[in-house]
């Protein structure tokens, strides 16, 4: 089958979804397409106030996602091939973690006006980690995030994506376990799951890599 045009990588901070995105958009000459998570004025205050600023943060990640993805359709999205490192959706399952009752309930009337416009990928790729590889990842290639997002908050965060994509349906889903491969580190685990990207068709897949395998 042919690849999908739309492929976007998923999984939560510090899995390896930029050097895997990186991998298969060169492999498939590929646009990439980055969260602009660093574009947002807010993002300093929250982490020093999260009361205070996460609506503010919020709204936005929300806004700014948006307007990419109309850029996407603008210009020509499937003129060429597309490999992207958030989904649209993860807005709404961060804000479902950081907002109070009220706030969610207001954020969730503009998420679902913006929602029907969004171009849905060919195809999700949900990197699947637990907690303390991912605690060893980061220890390992980010120390500083390492120390910033441990405890309950990243217990929190893994819970909520896998809850998420375990109920996931709008688009073809591969759920791939990386907890025991190095996606970061080595180049023959990223040839490896490119090989099983390219592969999928339709439906929900779950890939247990080589790697995986023989550390049970």
């Amino acid at each position: 089958m042919e690849p999908a045009r739309y492929i976007v990588i998923e999984g939560v901070v510090g899995v390896g979804k930029s050097a895997m995105m990186r991998h298969l958009a060169r492999c498939l000459n590929a646009r990439m397409v980055f969260d602009p998570t660093d574009e947002n004025p807010f993002l300093a205050r929250f982490y020093q106030n999260p009361r205070k600023y996460a609506f503010q943060t919020q709204i936005f990640f929300l806004l700014r996602r948006f307007q990419q993805q109309e850029e996407l359709k603008q210009q020509e999205l499937f003129a060429r091939s597309i490999v992207a490192d958030y989904l649209f959706a993860r807005d709404a399952l961060f804000a479902s973690l950081c907002l109070d009752r009220d706030e969610h309930i207001l954020y969730r009337k503009v998420y679902d006006l913006l929602d029907v416009q969004i171009v849905k990928p060919d195809l999700v790729v949900y990197l699947e980690i637990g907690a303390e590889p991912l605690l060893e990842r980061l220890r390992q290639y980010d120390p500083r995030l390492e120390r910033a997002i441990r405890g309950k908050y990243l217990e929190d965060m893994i819970q909520a994506y896998n809850s998420f994509f375990f109920n996931y349906q709008e688009t073809p889903l591969m759920v791939i376990r990386s907890s025991d491969i190095d996606i970061v580190g080595s180049e023959e685990d990223r040839e490896e799951l490119t090989r099983e990207i390219l592969r999928m068709g339709k439906g929900t897949k779950h890939f247990i890599p080589l790697g995986s395998a023989r550390a049970d």
